[in-house]
């Protein structure tokens, strides 16, 4: 069933040279009930500017956004690059902001614990590393209990060793709460390993080239060879690719 359609006909907007620029044309996405998505496209391609759109940040566009008629008012959460923590206030208490008091409690303490958190949840984050950085925003994104989760390549930068942990937890806590997840990355081994589907964009203006299924099963996915022989199929299938990345 068909969750969520995208189709915008024409984005545009003003560069700080005065120039018209169309960032995305004829762009049409459908997404599915719980489906996890993987956009790949080349850098200033228009990936953001579409989360932004889908957020509701950014309504400047000719076009629509259908949902289901389940989703009147939809939970969308947004996991940007940048963390985005507020400095003055502690783990906890940023992961608390995105909640009514009456549901904080139990909510964020089974999301710590799910990321592994608990022990740092006082401390301020001036002193979380990175990846505990970014742990965080998925929790305050995910307790809030989206019917949408938009991630910005939220694990750029971090050495792999982190961002393999980082994605496995984010994994376990999708599977414990299932929602659609559109995800932004320019790491086609990265995207291999989240994705139910990959979703190829252009170059500017942003359209859909080509999107493909990823078939290994969720519980083989830590196998590096495997998500390796499937890129290089990928590759030599679909020799367009290679540009995008």
């Amino acid at each position: 069933m068909t969750d969520i359609h995208i189709d915008i006909k024409n984005k545009t907007y003003i560069t700080a040279d005065a120039c018209q620029h169309t960032a995305i044309k004829d762009f049409k996405l459908s997404l599915t009930s719980n489906e996890f998505v993987c956009l790949v496209g080349p850098s200033g391609c228009g990936k953001t500017t579409l989360l932004n759109i889908i957020a509701n940040l950014d309504s400047q566009y000719q076009g629509e956004i259908s949902l289901a008629q389940q989703y009147t008012q939809p939970k969308i959460g947004y996991i940007f690059q940048n963390p985005r923590l507020l400095p003055w206030r502690t783990v906890r208490e940023n992961i608390e902001l995105a909640l009514p008091v009456e549901q904080s409690s139990e909510i964020v303490d089974s999301l710590l614990d799910a990321m592994q958190l608990s022990n740092i949840q006082h401390v301020y984050p001036e002193h979380l590393s990175l990846g505990m950085s970014r742990r965080v925003s998925i929790i305050r994104a995910f307790a809030i209990n989206p019917d949408v989760l938009l991630m910005d390549e939220p694990f750029v930068s971090l050495d792999a060793p982190t961002a393999r942990q980082v994605r496995e937890l984010l994994i376990s806590l999708w599977q414990q709460r299932p929602h659609t997840i559109l995800f932004v990355t320019h790491d086609l081994r990265e995207a291999i390993t989240l994705a139910d589907r990959l979703v190829f964009l252009s170059p500017s203006p942003m359209t859909v080239i080509s999107e493909i299924k990823v078939n290994i099963a969720r519980e083989n996915r830590d196998d590096e060879l495997l998500i390796e022989n499937f890129r290089q199929q990928l590759l030599t299938a679909h020799p367009e690719i290679k540009n995008l990345l």
